[in-house]
């Protein structure tokens, strides 16, 4: 999270960071990347935290595949002579491939 808040306060800073504790890490600055403070480094560290806590639903809401979604869809559809006729391109595309190239 050290290079992640250094690289949110100056995009283009060059730097190796070595350990994970702010505290205790080695912090190399290269190319004339200018210092970042442990102050600042330490109040950006807080911001980045925070913003990932507030995005944990996106991290938990992960959807299947889109192939996995078409194939729920056209198993659905498969079983559904209404659903069949509403989607009929759809159903005969997807069919046209099943029937011509069959699980082994």
């Amino acid at each position: 999270m050290i290079t992640e808040a250094i690289l949110k306060i100056n995009p283009n800073a060059e730097v190796v960071v070595r350990g994970s504790d702010i505290n205790t890490c080695e912090i190399e600055w290269h190319n004339g990347t200018t210092p970042i403070s442990k102050a600042d480094i330490e109040a950006k560290m807080v911001e980045v935290q925070a913003e990932y806590d507030a995005n944990e639903y996106q991290r938990d809401r992960v959807y299947p595949s889109i192939g996995d979604q078409l194939d729920m869809l056209w198993h659905t559809m498969d079983k559904d002579m209404e659903l069949q006729h509403k989607f009929y391109d759809f159903y005969q595309t997807i069919k046209k491939v099943k029937v011509s190239h069959p699980k082994k």
